[in-house]
């Protein structure tokens, strides 16, 4: 089912996004023990990997459907995702956003179309306000990472990754709300050649190394991260996908989160987010599993607030 939908998926949304470049660097590959290659999804639309959830679950909706709008809740890459997505298909976005939100991040939804509405910054108020939009204007609720379309067309990134480097034996990826993993590991799934994947999770933020471990759904008991895209719990679509597909999760501290975006910014010469960084973090924390392996990473995002570099 998932390897026809993955399929139907990347033809579909292909016309909407770009296809990212990989990236290499001999360095990394020798302080990692490893052979790395970096899908640049910091490149995409709107510069994440998100671009191609968003754009697909719109896609998915009834003409009818999307006469009427979608509606998220999103203080960060989704909620410029679903606006540009929405704007690309001639759909009305609302994004349900915490007044705490970086001016940034709503400055960039604004030019994207998205209409803006201000909550409280609790996941409850953001609900509750999404709920409210969607029955007063019929507009379709799409979750920024735990709706099932949104989970397929993350999975197209790691699928590209693959047609361009068939014998990867791991692909590793950060994980948040767990969209872009799930999708990750049911591309490996059905498009490797054996390729497992591995999560990478802030130690402040380890809600999916815990339910990983426990067999349920776990809470944050922190979001004290630099990795803010991170922030978010596993849902009831994306944890049995990963539950069933991902082969490890593992923790980084944030001092290995900030030297790894170091690294990436320093010797790949890209702009990337915090979270992005979590990735190639958790690759070197572990690296002695890993030597001379041919190890794919997702870069996931490339939207940082150049006032507020960590180093």
């Amino acid at each position: 089912m998932y390897k026809q939908q993955l399929l139907e998926c990347h033809n579909r949304i292909k016309p909407y996004i770009h296809r990212t470049p990989v990236l290499t660097s001999r360095l990394l590959n020798e302080i990692t023990g490893s052979h790395v290659f970096f899908k640049c999804e910091n490149f995409q639309r709107m510069g994440a990997y998100k671009m191609r959830g968003a754009t697909n679950a719109i896609l998915m909706l009834s003409e009818r459907e999307r006469s009427k709008g979608v509606v998220t809740h999103s203080s960060g890459n989704f909620a410029q995702a679903l606006s540009l997505a929405a704007q690309s298909l001639n759909v009305k976005a609302y994004i349900v956003m915490p007044s705490n939100a970086p001016k940034v991040k709503k400055v960039a939804v604004s030019q994207y179309g998205g209409h803006i509405v201000e909550c409280a910054p609790t996941l409850e108020a953001r609900t509750v306000a999404a709920n409210k939009i969607a029955g007063e204007t019929g507009a379709t609720f799409i979750h920024p990472s735990n709706d099932i379309d949104v989970i397929i067309g993350q999975g197209t990134a790691a699928m590209e990754l693959l047609e361009d480097y068939p014998e990867l034996d791991y692909i590793f990826a950060p994980v948040g709300g767990g969209g872009l993993i799930a999708g990750t590991s049911l591309a490996a799934h059905y498009f490797g050649n054996k390729c497992k994947v591995v999560g990478g999770e802030p130690y402040e933020a380890d809600d999916a190394y815990r339910s990983f471990h426990s067999g349920k759904i776990e809470s944050n008991l922190t979001t004290n991260t630099i990795a803010d895209g991170l922030k978010t719990v596993l849902g009831d679509n994306t944890f049995p996908i990963i539950k069933k597909h991902v082969h490890d999760i593992i923790r980084v501290t944030e001092d290995e989160i900030v030297i790894a975006m170091r690294l990436i910014w320093e010797r790949l010469k890209i702009i990337v987010e915090p979270s992005s960084a979590v990735a190639l973090a958790a690759l070197i924390s572990e690296k002695k599993n890993y030597q001379d392996m041919q190890i794919g990473i997702i870069i996931s995002g490339g939207n940082v607030d150049l006032n507020q570099l960590p180093f």
